[in-house]
């Protein structure tokens, strides 16, 4: 056995096949958790756990599809639907957790459902939302209460006089201190057999062509590409899960990374008005980004030569649940990797052309798409970007009313409120070995003022560099006028060079947003790893730090033991450790009309870059050649032209 981190390996443990199941005693409304193992030809249990009373497991696709049939069902919100003239066919309702509401026992398993109408099959149903909020519990699909929201007057005041949620045992609409609400009717489309729009005639085909096949290799979940190896893996929690992440370094096998994840996000909204307020999902940990994974189509989703990877979980009811092209694996050009010319009379230009592995997958998380991508470069660098698109989460405004101060107006009666997209991005690095350290690095103008002896110019600035040592250190906060990054290091291999320690460099200039709302406020509570830019923690071999908003996320109301906020805490060393980083990145989301009735991608990225880890530029060995296929769009055009570098031959390299 070879060991590439200066560590002798130990002997190879016995691998148990183990499986871990929660299920819900419908008669006392308690979760259970079960560790079971694989001996022989049977499942053992090897423990069983009775969770507290408020604990509560993932809400399961199924149990979403049938709020849309819970509410149809209930006579209170067949009543106030045709109030404003919709019939229960008409009716569909997105389930929600309930986020926080303390005003219901922590013990019952409940969803908020946010109610449209459809007016046709396949009409777009979010154009026409609804202006109250059933509440279902979770375990028998009855409707539990009701909820209206206020609405705002011209000058942006509310209808109430506090944002303070009504007590339950109060009428909820007579205190909302409005009128019933009409949805609008008007369609908003944006499938293309619906949209009446003639669709543009001028955009001429475009092929991704491999006719050698692809360069990669695939050996049941072992993917290999150009110098890569990695074990590609779905997750129903986390969507795709990368681990095992080793670099070819001229023979010399290298780890990198451990495992790669979306471990959770949420989406907190900014309206302070209840029951709008205790809108912020945790897609992942409440839901679960594998679960809702899109069976992607051949030649839209990717394009190229495509190998796709199914994913399965276990469904509601105990079976195992398939998609079947889960996972897109496929090479992409990206552009230029690297180029110099000698501008000299006679001088030589050379360019090479990037190529780069992709894995991505899609999920539908109700009104919302998210595309996350994992990109692998020849240059020994991996990105991680995610790609937002769907519908925007509207609601229903009164004939003159204001969105102010929280939302836009997309469409008449339509407003969107203001929210953010907040996503944790789970690494667990292997630099060169499992021990490793961070640096955190700002860049800072020479303290030394122009004229003087040190800084005669003005012009000198430096880099100030920090070891992040113990734990309550951990939580770090990105500062964009210092430029700030941080680097993953092996203090225990060197670069020939530089002198400095092999490492990899978090590349997340722009990408970087913390929580808008106050840290004690209800979604402050419970997604703590919102609130700083980074969170590097020890990891536990016994009880892997695996989610930073807790492993039971569903209705929480407050940071859980086992998250981020308190695995950040303490004198523990977090050098020349096994750690865990979390990193936290999205976007403040300000809808406007563009992004309706469906919304164009915004993009995140954040890119994994090697620092002293190579001896020079990994990438001088990728061949260039040029593109045989490539002609030139108008050739009469240039007739009289020479192509290439001054002195040159037109080739990539002359």
């Amino acid at each position: 056995m070879m060991s590439t981190t200066g560590i002798l390996p130990k002997s190879p443990p016995k691998i148990q096949r183990c499986a871990e199941v929660d299920f819900i005693n419908l008669v006392d409304g308690l979760t259970h958790n079960v560790i079971l193992a694989y001996e022989g030809s049977s499942w053992v249990v090897e423990t069983h756990t009775i969770l507290p009373e408020d604990v509560h497991p993932q809400i399961t696709p199924e149990e979403l599809n049938e709020a849309d049939e819970a509410v149809r069902r209930n006579p209170d919100v067949i009543k106030l639907a045709a109030e404003i003239g919709v019939t229960p066919e008409q009716l569909h309702a997105d389930g929600w957790s309930i986020g926080y509401d303390d005003r219901f026992p922590a013990k019952k398993r409940l969803q908020q459902c946010l109610l449209f109408a459809r007016y046709g099959e396949h009409e777009n149903l979010y154009a026409h939302p609804l202006d109250f909020f059933p509440v279902l519990d979770s375990n028998t699909f009855e409707v539990v209460h009701i909820d209206f929201a206020a609405n705002r007057k011209s000058n942006g005041s509310l209808s109430v006089t506090s944002t303070k949620p009504a007590e339950l045992g109060q009428e909820n609409f007579q205190v909302c201190g409005r009128e019933r609400i009409w949805p609008p009717t008007k369609a908003f489309e944006y499938l293309p057999d619906r949209t009446n729009l003639p669709p543009r005639d001028d955009l001429k085909p475009l092929h991704i062509l491999q006719p050698e096949g692809p360069s990669f290799k695939v050996d049941g979940h072992i993917v290999e590409w150009q110098k890569w190896k990695m074990h590609v893996a779905f997750s129903g929690r986390e969507g795709i899960a990368i681990s095992t992440v080793m670099y070819d370094d001229g023979g010399n096998t290298r780890p990198l990374f451990y495992r790669l994840s979306l471990a959770e996000m949420v989406v907190p909204y900014a309206e302070t008005a209840p029951p709008h307020a205790r809108k912020f999902a945790f897609d992942v940990g409440e839901y679960g980004m594998g679960t809702q994974g899109n069976d992607l189509s051949l030649g839209c989703d990717c394009l190229g030569t495509i190998h796709y990877m199914p994913g399965s979980y276990i469904g509601h009811s105990g079976e195992p649940v398939t998609i079947n092209k889960a996972i897109c694996i496929h090479e992409e050009d990206d552009g230029i990797l690297w180029k110099h010319t000698d501008f000299r009379p006679g001088g030589r230009s050379h360019v090479v052309r990037s190529r780069r592995l992709v894995i991505s997958m899609v999920a539908t998380v109700a009104n919302y798409e998210y595309a996350w991508y994992y990109y692998f470069g020849q240059d020994g660098s991996i990105s991680f970007a995610i790609r937002l698109t769907g519908i925007l989460n509207v609601y229903v405004l009164a004939p003159g009313e204001s969105p102010a101060p929280f939302g836009s107006v997309v469409a008449p009666q339509i407003n969107a409120h203001y929210h953010q997209h907040i996503f944790s991005f789970r690494i667990d690095p292997c630099i060169d070995g499992p021990l490793n350290t961070i640096l955190e690095s700002d860049i800072l103008p020479l303290d030394s003022p122009t004229g003087s002896t040190d800084n005669w110019a003005g012009n000198g600035f430096i880099v100030d560099e920090r070891v992040i040592k113990t734990a309550a250190e951990g939580g770090r906060s990105y500062d964009f006028a210092k430029d700030r990054r941080w680097t993953i290091v092996n203090r225990g291999k060197k670069h020939y060079a530089s002198g400095k320690p092999t490492g990899y460099g978090l590349m997340a200039r722009g990408v970087c947003t913390e929580l808008m709302a106050k840290p004690d406020s209800w979604v402050g509570k419970r997604a703590k790893f919102a609130t700083k830019s980074l969170w590097v923690v020890k990891d536990d071999e016994s009880n892997p730090r695996m989610w930073p908003a807790g492993k039971y996320v569903p209705q929480t109301r407050d940071h859980p033991t086992d998250s981020v906020g308190n695995w950040c805490s303490g004198e523990e060393s977090l050098e020349d450790q096994d750690l865990v980083l979390f990193l936290t990145m999205g976007i403040n989301h300000v809808p406007h009309p563009e992004q309706w009735p469906v919304m164009p991608v915004e993009k995140l990225e954040v890119t994994l870059k090697p620092v002293n880890f190579f001896e020079q530029n990994p990438a001088l060995d990728v061949p260039s050649l040029p593109d045989p296929k490539s002609v030139l769009a108008f050739p009469t055009a240039h007739q009289q032209e020479t192509q290439g570098a001054p002195g040159g031959t037109g080739s990539c390299c002359s």
